[in-house]
Parts: structure tokens; C-alpha cells; sequence
């Protein structure tokens, strides 16, 4: 019985002190206020943007910073998603941007996925940036530094859709989009929970 308890804070334990950790910090402070459309942050110059950066602990050449749910995590650019052995070992380090889709500034859509792991057995041995992501709502920012750049973005929309639904690998996008994508129940592979987003700055 103790081994069988002691398995389960092993699996289990990584994502439910960030479910823990996330719910008493919105205890003991202000509520998190999604950002004004018409209010956006001014930092411009490199030495600002780095300075923001390393508040976050990331760097300026690639990373994501989520600051409604305290995730901060450094990109790896052009990950395959199809090749499974590729993007677990991306997936220990930070977060993945799909192959093929756009960086930050190109006008296109950037795919970038977290914490996609094949059972709950695993979701202690991946990095679990994303596994609060089921807390987002409209409005809410999203920041990337890409290049010595800060890009803001505002999320517009989240679902819930079939692991097989692959279409928005490849949509086309009207504007510069961001997608976010996470397994749905964390720590299964069941489904995909998308977080879709659109530029502001």
C-alpha cells in the first residue's frame, strides 16, 4: 500500500503542486487582469526586452512567457512532430515549435506544443510548462521573445479536439496567429487542447 501511494505522488506529483501552487497564488493576490488592447507594455529597446527577459528566466532568442499562469519556458525552433523520439527529447527541455510553421514577425502561424506525453506515467518525466494552459481565457497575454524581439499576443480562443485533428498544423492563417497545444486530460493522449491567439504589437 505505501509503495502503491508513493508511485502515485511520483506520477502525479509534478502537475498537482503547479495545480496547488497556481491556486494559492491567485488566493493571495490580486486577480490576474487580461490585457487591454489599448494598453500594451512598452519595452523597445534590446537592453529592456533582455532585462524583461531574464526577469522571466529565459533568454531573447526563442522562449514563452505565460504570465496568468506563471509559465516561462525557452522554445526549440523547427521540432518534427510527427517524429515521436524528436519532439520527446525537445519536450524535456522547453517547448517545441512545430517544423514548418512560422517564427514571430512572419505573419504566419506559429504551432508550439508542450507536454504531450503518451501516459500518466510519464508526465513527471516530461516538462510540464503547459499543463496549467487549461486555465486561459479570452483576452489573456501571452508573450514571446523571438530574435531579440518581445511579440505580444491575446488569446482569442481555446477547444478541446480529436488527437488525429491535425488541420491546424497546416491552416492558413489571416493574420499572425499563435496556437498552443497540450495533451487534454493532462498527462493522456487522449485529446488536444488548443489555445489559439492573434498578435496585438
Amino acid at each position: 500500500m505505501a509503495v502503491a501511494f508513493s508511485n502515485l505522488v511520483i506520477i502525479f506529483g509534478p502537475p498537482l503542486i503547479k495545480e496547488a501552487i497556481y491556486r494559492f497564488k491567485n488566493l493571495q493576490s490580486a486577480p490576474y487582469q487580461p490585457l487591454n488592447q489599448s494598453v500594451i507594455k512598452t519595452v523597445t529597446t534590446p537592453d529592456q526586452i533582455a532585462q524583461e527577459a531574464t526577469g522571466y528566466g529565459v533568454r531573447t532568442d526563442f522562449a514563452l512567457v505565460i504570465p496568468k499562469i506563471a509559465a516561462a519556458a525557452n522554445i526549440l525552433p523547427n521540432v518534427n512532430p510527427a517524429d515521436e523520439k524528436s519532439y520527446r527529447k525537445a519536450l524535456k527541455n522547453g517547448v517545441a515549435h512545430a517544423a514548418g510553421t512560422s517564427f514571430p514577425g512572419q505573419g504566419g502561424t506559429i504551432y508550439l506544443f508542450a507536454h504531450s506525453t503518451n501516459s500518466p506515467a510519464n508526465i513527471a518525466r516530461y516538462n510540464a510548462v503547459f499543463y496549467l494552459l487549461k486555465e486561459l481565457r479570452k483576452n489573456d497575454e501571452i508573450i514571446i521573445f523571438y530574435a531579440g524581439q518581445k511579440y505580444i499576443y491575446q488569446v482569442t480562443d481555446y477547444f478541446i479536439t480529436a488527437a488525429e485533428d491535425t488541420q491546424w498544423l497546416t491552416k492558413q492563417a489571416t493574420s499572425e496567429t499563435l496556437i498552443l497545444q497540450t495533451c487534454w486530460p493532462p498527462g493522456t493522449s487522449q485529446k488536444r487542447l488548443l489555445v489559439i491567439a492573434k498578435r496585438l504589437n
